[in-house]
């Protein structure tokens, strides 16, 4: 049993997803920086932070409710990359595999959380 949302290995894969983000982002165009820069960033935080926010949750609907906003913000994360790869902004593809293991992980938490 975790005592803080930090102790979610899903959050902290999540986090580290962020500081990627914010990473290749920097090299993106400046004009792009009020635009795709900000949605992608703004996505990507809204994993980890719907992770922690469903954690405080005492109710399993409420909780679901959280992570299931972390599992759309992660789709939209998902466009970004495919987006960023197409205006060749990055040709960077560390991100898809590291989208897709904590979109598994953040399923099969909710998963356990249906089953309890």
């Amino acid at each position: 049993m975790s005592s803080s949302f930090k102790d979610l290995l899903v959050w902290q894969k999540a986090h580290q997803f962020v500081l990627e983000v914010y990473k290749i982002t920097k090299e993106f165009p400046k004009d792009e920086l009020y635009g795709l820069t900000s949605q992608y960033r703004r996505a990507a935080v809204s994993i980890p932070a719907n992770i922690a926010e469903g954690y405080t949750r005492k109710g399993e609907k409420d909780k679901l409710r959280f992570y299931n906003i972390a599992q759309g913000s992660l789709e939209e994360c998902r466009y970004y990359i495919i987006l960023s790869k197409d205006l060749a902004y990055t040709s960077s593809r560390e991100l898809e595999p590291k989208l897709e293991e904590i979109s598994k992980m953040l399923v099969s938490y909710m998963n356990k959380i249906k089953a309890n």
